[in-house]
């Protein structure tokens, strides 16, 4: 984590200025606030408006400054997902000593300036929060830094995954032998799903299809993102890959959703572990370390192709912190 930043209100709410700031705040405070900046983009987050136009903002500017009458901090999240690694940095106004915590470690991530008026119990419980969480930030960047890896992971156990609502996704256009989809119930864990390429005595093949499994798995988006199954549409492109990693993006043309038994299949990977729920059919097909395994021969023990990441998501997006799904 970075260094969190503490600013001085200036001239807008407590009638200090840059020349008359009170030495005991001037001294402790990286920056005074006097209502408008070059690199500052200030913005009221009071609904969805408010939340839409900071959006807008990120990777336009070096600092966007939201402001809450009542603050919520769903719309704060999603600000700091969409600015991380973006080159943007997000400073968040507080008068009250209630609402520091929640933005100095918001999504674990927190904001990156924390701006306050000139008042003693504020900037005191402030500089504690922020000493918290720099005395965790080196420990946490070593166990949370975002890491992807695809791997072999063994079968745990293939059991009934009952009936439920199964999503095939017909993108548009073929896809090659050894390539699918990254598909699971982890955003973390997820299984490289082949596309339905493998010809079948009992039904054509299906070459721009992945049956994708249950409406509830996250699947990964050519953007880096996640989605769950449901939130998909047509025009939307989604990542295909293979067993070596190699990403390329493809297009959405339909989904197809009907309701079908599911296999539950677990699985570990060293340390990791998760979980899939496939539909019950010879076509949907894992790959191995040397072919493809139909979800119906499936056998714990087995080995398919998954890949591990660590790190949390918060509306798809990925960050540093902690997730455990399962």
């Amino acid at each position: 984590m970075n260094r969190v930043e503490l600013w001085l209100e200036g001239e807008d709410s407590s009638g200090i200025t840059d020349g008359d700031a009170p030495s005991a705040f001037a001294g402790r405070a990286a920056r005074v606030w006097e209502g408008s900046a070059p690199d500052v983009g200030e913005v009221q987050l009071d609904d969805f408006r408010g939340q839409d136009e900071a959006l807008s903002l990120v990777g336009m500017v070096d600092w966007i400054l939201v402001r809450c009458s009542d603050w919520t901090m769903i719309p704060l999240e999603n600000i700091v997902a969409a600015a991380a690694g973006s080159g943007t940095r997000v400073a968040a106004a507080i008068s009250q000593v209630v609402d520091l915590r929640g933005a100095a470690f918001a999504l674990q991530h927190g904001v990156d300036a924390l701006l306050m008026p000139a008042d003693e119990a504020l900037w005191d419980s402030a500089e504690q929060i922020v000493a918290e969480r720099d005395s965790g930030s080196s420990a946490d960047d070593a166990t949370t830094a975002s890491v992807a890896q695809m791997v072999l992971a063994e079968v745990s156990s293939v059991e009934s995954g009952g009936v439920g609502e199964r999503v095939c996704v017909d993108l548009t256009e073929r896809l090659a032998l050894a390539e699918g989809m990254l598909i699971g119930s982890s955003a973390n864990a997820l299984v490289l799903i082949h596309g339905e390429t493998v010809p079948s005595q009992f039904v054509p093949s299906r070459p721009f299809r992945i049956n994708a499994g249950a409406v509830h798995a996250y699947c990964l988006m050519a953007d880096g993102s996640t989605r769950y199954l449901s939130e998909l549409q047509a025009g939307q492109q989604v990542a295909i890959t293979d067993a070596s990693g190699a990403i390329r993006p493809a297009t959405i043309g339909r989904l197809k959703i009907e309701r079908r038994p599911f296999l539950l299949v677990r699985f570990a990977a060293g340390q990791h572990s998760g979980q899939v729920l496939a539909q019950q059919a010879e076509t949907v097909r894992f790959i191995g370390e040397a072919n493809t395994l139909s979800v119906t021969s499936l056998a714990a023990g087995d080995q398919i192709t998954v890949q591990i990441s660590s790190g949390m998501r918060h509306v798809g997006r990925e960050l540093a912190g902690e997730m455990n799904e399962r």
